[in-house]
């Protein structure tokens, strides 16, 4: 386990990374727990810095194909 410095999103398909981002949205609002909310939020501004990309954008586009 100590060979995992970073995880990567690769084999995730859009579907499934869509559904990550709602169920820590959800949880949140169901748990009131902000630490759901920041990782969703941490995830996405990632994602969107390396495809040069808004969050709305980024949203709108794994929805799209869903």
């Amino acid at each position: 386990m100590d060979l995992f410095d970073k995880i990567s999103i690769n084999s995730l398909s859009k579907k499934d990374l869509l559904l990550i981002i709602k169920a820590l949205e959800y949880t949140n609002e169901n748990t009131g727990l902000n630490d759901f909310i920041d990782l969703r939020n941490n995830m996405v501004k990632e994602i969107c810095f390396l495809a040069d990309t808004t969050e709305e954008e980024f949203i709108d586009f794994l929805e799209q194909y869903n």
